[in-house]
């Protein structure tokens, strides 16, 4: 940012940080919000090796595919590790740990003790080998908040307790408690105490595919809220020989059920109550699904709408309903193309169920023909400061892409700190940097510019964007899994006049930034375009931005979604500072922080949560951010908005919704809030349009 624009701001020397973490805490060895992001998962690097199927990367369809409450679809754990387990105790540790994973099931593992549910994390793949991948007496609970989670290709059996309606045993296969996004997809799940699926307490954006649901009393329960808020897909299941709840809708707000196969089986002592049933206030369509045999195979009550279109029924008895309205329309979420229902049973039976071509021969023959396949298509460089990579240097690997690449280049950076200033340009897109380590902190590339220091050359001073320690100004470029430093020492150069110094630095569209740290004081990390015309988008997850003035800017339309943001002192001691100042163009997105806790060992009420920046006095801007579902620490003042420039904040677009902890506060007319209706139309799916990183 322009010096001109305020009074310089100043650090404490840089041997108070970390890499980019505060001192207490590195010295503590646990991150702030660590439950969630698991910095330092202290014995990763001995997960033991595993298979790396394609098909463990697979993303959902249905209403598990739809972007919303900040998530975009449900692809689980896909941008983490896999491992293979074999245990329990392996089995609870990774599907429980804060970071991504693809578990792979490669044995039977029983539950001890019985009726045990693994409380899975989010961004999870629980997967089985093949054939190999059984969960004996117990199951799976995703809780509040818990999401993008997919459980596949496991047989899950055997909680039952002895008593068909069982009451006194909550031994589910899989159940959800306030959960989305999530995908449950070619399981086997039978013979459990309670329900297969329980799907309850506002649970959403969930999708249940290719499963075989079988021997036990309930199948399915979904809803038993008076909330209307569930969006669920249920479609190509083979549900048999259960009695009720096939499934059992209660007030959802959008129920697609669609090519399932239920089936009563003549000759077994048990018999359908009933079949798909629309309750309270529920809207469901219900198409191209195959009934044979059933009691009562659809049933609705008088508040619900279900709408039928295309289903058989064969040997079927008792209610067999629809009405209430027109419920809604699927494809107005996202694309299906249902399967005719006469050929259901037998795609569902051939198809529904663990793969058992999904195994290790499987995984062998995917990783060769990626392999093959991938080869010309994307490149990896490698960089190590030991000579044991093709380059020393981050710059000098980025130099060797060629201009115009059209297709994904990986410089992979071993552990290691470097030293060094680093320009992607903008006619080299496709570039990822990407630190090797098991943790973002093994790998960390770290220079000290400021805006007002003279270039070497003697051409001048670097200025704002000129000071950044990296600058990533191509399109379609990433950085994953390192820290970015800016270490300006502002104890020792008071006689400079500028002090800004930017750690990252990009101009790009379509820039993801996932799992870094980004560190420094005033303007650490400034998000523009390649011009004021141009879009910018920048999806920033999964990390940690360490800083006290300024130091999330700039013009770009950015989200920060499920981050934390460390606010620190300035470097005399004081607590004093501005997390945004968005400089965002008329008519565009600005900056979005939702679903991310901001926090710092900085004093109460001294911090705001963004101030509007008008470039040179700029009236044509139209600044924006808001900071929504975010856990506020005491540092944010009771009114977090703050003038600039002599432009009043109240004349752009700034506000907050659903915010908690000690500095969120109640909407005032120094504090605005959204309304629900407004919150819908700001959205992480809202700024990034038409890309879905």
């Amino acid at each position: 940012m322009s010096s001109t624009r305020r009074a310089s701001r100043h650090r404490r020397p840089h041997k108070a940080l970390a890499i980019g973490v505060p001192l207490a805490l590195a010295a503590s060895g646990v991150l702030a919000y660590g439950s969630v992001f698991g910095l330092g998962l202290g014995d990763e690097e001995k997960a033991a090796a595993a298979e790396a199927p394609t098909w463990a990367t697979a993303a959902a369809d249905g209403f598990a595919s739809v972007n919303a409450l900040g998530q975009n679809g449900t692809y689980g754990g896909r941008d983490g590790k896999t491992v293979t387990v074999r245990t329990l105790a392996d089995l609870e540790k990774y599907a429980t740990a804060p970071d991504p994973y693809v578990i792979v099931v490669a044995g039977t593992i029983n539950m001890a003790p019985v009726g045990k549910e693994i409380k899975v994390a989010s961004h999870k793949t629980i997967i089985g080998s093949g054939s190999l991948g059984h969960i004996v007496g117990g199951g799976f609970f995703l809780g509040q908040g818990v999401h993008n989670v997919i459980i596949r290709n496991l047989t899950i059996r055997d909680s039952y307790q002895g008593v068909w309606n069982d009451k006194a045993h909550d031994f589910d296969a899989v159940q959800m408690d306030g959960a989305h996004h999530v995908w449950i997809d070619h399981n086997d799940l039978r013979h459990t105490a309670d329900g297969l699926i329980d799907v309850r307490k506002d649970s959403t954006y969930v999708t249940v595919s290719w499963n075989r649901l079988s021997n036990a009393n309930k199948a399915f329960g979904i809803g038993w809220t008076p909330n209307v808020v569930t969006d669920i897909t249920i479609h190509h299941n083979w549900i048999r020989e259960t009695e009720q709840r096939n499934p059992s809708t209660d007030n959802a707000a959008h129920a697609h059920l669609y090519n399932n196969f239920l089936e009563d089986v003549p000759g077994t002592a048990i018999k359908s109550a009933y079949g798909n049933y629309a309750r309270g206030k529920t809207r469901m369509v219900l198409e191209n699904s195959y009934f044979q045999g059933v009691n009562n195979p659809v049933t609705r009550d008088s508040g619900a709408a279900l709408v039928q279109r295309g289903n058989l029924f064969s040997g079927t008895s008792g209610r067999n309903e629809s009405g209430g309205g027109a419920a809604f329309d699927p494809k107005t979420y996202y694309r299906y193309t249902p399967d005719a229902a006469v050929n259901v049973p037998a795609l569902v039976k051939s198809g529904a169920g663990p793969r058992s071509s999904w195994g290790k021969a499987a995984a062998a023959n995917a990783a060769a023909a990626n392999t093959t396949a991938n080869a010309a298509a994307t490149k990896t460089l490698t960089v190590a400061k030991d000579n044991t990579g093709q380059y020393r240097t981050v710059q000098a690997a980025v130099d060797a892409v060629p201009v115009g690449n059209s297709s994904r280049v990986v410089i992979s950076v071993k552990p290691g700190t470097y030293r060094e200033t680093v320009d992607v340009p903008a006619n080299k897109p496709h570039v990822t940097i990407q630190g090797s380590g098991t943790s973002r902190k093994d790998t960390v590339i770290v220079y000290g510019n400021a805006a007002g220091m003279r270039k070497p050359d003697g051409s001048g001073t670097y200025g704002t964007p000129g000071s950044a320690t990296v600058a990533i100004r191509s399109d379609d470029s990433q950085m994953r899994n390192l820290t970015v430093s800016n270490d300006f020492d502002e104890a020792s150069h008071q006689s400079l006049k500028d002090h800004q110094a930017v750690a990252l630095l990009t101009t790009g569209d379509r820039i993801v930034l996932n799992g870094l740290i980004v560190t420094g004081d005033q303007d650490t990390l400034e998000m523009e375009t390649a011009a004021k015309d141009k879009p910018g988008r920048v999806y920033i997850t999964r990390s940690y931005i360490v800083g006290n003035v300024d130091f999330i800017f700039g013009r770009a339309t950015a989200v920060v979604d499920q981050s934390v943001i460390t606010l620190k002192k300035r470097w005399n001691g004081s607590s004093a500072g501005y997390i945004t100042a968005p400089s965002t163009p008329a008519g565009r997105h600005g900056i979005l922080i939702n679903r991310t806790t901001v926090n710092g060992d900085v004093a109460a009420a001294s911090f705001s949560l963004g101030r509007n920046w008008h470039p040179g006095g700029d009236k044509t801007v139209d600044p924006q951010a808001t900071v929504r579902n975010s856990t506020l620490s005491a540092a944010i003042k009771r009114a977090p908005w703050s003038d600039m420039g002599g432009f009043s904040w109240k004349e752009d677009r700034f506000a907050e919704y659903m915010n908690t902890g000690p500095g969120a506060g109640p909407k005032s007319a120094d504090r605005p809030h959204l309304t629900d209706a407004q919150a819908a139309d700001q959205q992480v799916s809202d700024w990034l349009g038409d890309w879905t990183p």
